[in-house]
């Protein structure tokens, strides 16, 4: 089952997602996004290792951000 998070301020679930891209320059990197509906191909069970959930105040979107020390 996919790691989903309820935002406080809207009530609405957002599916967390995660992807490979190539930046302009050649190099990959994986990016994690929310999204309101489930990508099987690219949904994701748990959240990475170091990061914690937050929403921003004023759209109450959820975000990553990586844990502070």
């Amino acid at each position: 089952m996919a790691y989903s998070v309820k935002s406080k301020k809207s009530g609405k679930t957002y599916i967390l997602h995660s992807q490979e891209v190539e930046l302009a320059g050649g190099r990959k990197q994986r990016i994690y996004y929310f999204s309101g509906e489930e990508k099987k191909k690219y949904s994701i069970d748990a959240l990475p290792a170091g990061y914690e959930v937050t929403e921003n105040k004023r759209t109450g979107l959820p975000m990553l951000r990586k844990k502070k020390k």
